[in-house]
């Protein structure tokens, strides 16, 4: 079965925060993307879920972003949140932040849900002994920003306001704790009238699209009020102004080729703890187990997935083309990718997660590609 490879000359998620600060004439930042234009302020949105084959499909349902059509880029082996997230505060590959999945395993921690900063799959919060400034401690990308004195701002949800990964990948700027779409697109407005940089989120079409799927009318509803907010920030842009709207991921609705790992004897054998996520699974091992359970998984899974060593998984390039010393052991002893629209399932371990109908995570096109949108005045 053929790897898939990933190109490391293609623009990248990591790629569009370092080019627009470059490109607004702050110190220290070299240009990745060429960004044309004379900029005085700007904003990075980002918009859970929103991958570029998924919009070039449903292009009528969102106009605006439909106009606004370029470039794209890759997000990178996660395409999960967690890393993508982590690849615009950081300006870096899943293997240099560290961000290696939704759930990874920590040395003399265990497996931890990097969405909620606690042991997966359940357990108390651990902010306090597992500090994210040291889970991640590389600058992000906002903290190199603000200490040339420029006014950063990053601006989500109020309820990840001191989170565990806002503190990892997100620190630097003035945290914002927005509540509406109307709140988002003011707050962001007023940013960019002060001529500052800002980085914005946005959850919802995301979770539209995990529980109904993506392309379900529920989605294509929540697809159409994104482009009224992407619309609302354009006409307000000053003269000056850039907006960059990316994504984290796209995203696949899974079929019926799929298997439960809690409940497969073959697949749990050999293995100490499981993390990642339904479409990208790391499998760490008992020692002397690797090879056995390489094996197994390639052969249960067939071709369900791509099932890799850790070492065949970075030479692929998976994790970009450096992996720090201290993000290898995060990775699992044998990595599992999903192809086509199959999933590695836990439903005891992770009920939640397990039953919904969107997913991502892989190395497939629908979920790696995500579309860069740019307006400037």
């Amino acid at each position: 079965m053929k790897l898939p490879r990933p190109d490391p000359a293609q623009p990248h998620l990591a790629d569009v925060a370092p080019s627009v600060l470059a490109a607004m004439g702050v110190p220290g930042f070299e240009p990745r993307i060429d960004l044309p234009f004379d900029i005085g302020g700007a904003c990075v949105l980002l918009v859970d879920g929103l991958g570029a084959e998924l919009l070039d499909r449903y292009a009528d349902d969102a106009p605006v972003l439909a106009g606004m059509r370029g470039a794209t880029l890759n997000v990178g082996f996660p395409s999960t949140t967690a890393a993508g997230l982590a690849a615009v505060g950081t300006g870096c590959r899943s293997g240099e932040h560290g961000m290696v999945g939704m759930t990874f395993r920590l040395p003399d921690v265990g497996v931890v849900n990097a969405l909620r900063w606690r042991p997966h799959p359940w357990g108390d919060d651990l902010r306090d002994r597992v500090t994210p400034e040291t889970v991640q401690p590389r600058p992000t990308l906002f903290e190199r920003a603000a200490a040339t004195g420029v006014a950063v701002s990053v601006i989500s949800g109020a309820q990840f306001a001191g989170s565990g990964l806002t503190r990892a990948v997100l620190r630097g700027g003035a945290y914002v704790g927005v509540h509406t779409m109307g709140d988002l697109a003011a707050t962001i407005r007023s940013v960019l009238a002060d001529r500052g940089f800002c980085y914005g989120y946005h959850a919802d079409l995301d979770l539209v699209g995990h529980l109904h799927g993506p392309g379900s009318e529920a989605w294509r509803l929540q697809l159409r009020q994104v482009d009224r907010l992407v619309e609302s920030i354009v006409e307000g842009l000053p003269r000056g102004g850039l907006l960059a709207v990316v994504a984290d991921h796209g995203m696949i609705a899974l079929d019926d080729n799929a298997v439960d790992l809690d409940v497969s004897a073959a697949l749990l054998a050999g293995t100490e703890a499981i993390g990642g996520e339904v479409r990208a699974r790391h499998v760490y091992t008992h020692p002397g187990a690797v090879d056995d359970v390489l094996a197994a998984w390639q052969s249960t899974l067939g071709d369900r997935a791509w099932v890799v060593s850790r070492d065949e998984a970075i030479a692929s390039g998976w994790f970009g083309e450096r992996v720090a010393d201290d993000v290898r052991s995060r990775i699992g002893d044998v990595v599992a990718a999903a192809r086509g629209c199959a999933g590695m399932l836990r439903r005891a371990t992770e009920p939640v997660e397990s039953s919904l109908v969107g997913q991502h995570g892989s190395l497939t096109a629908a979920e790696q590609t995500v579309p860069l949108l740019l307006a400037h005045r």
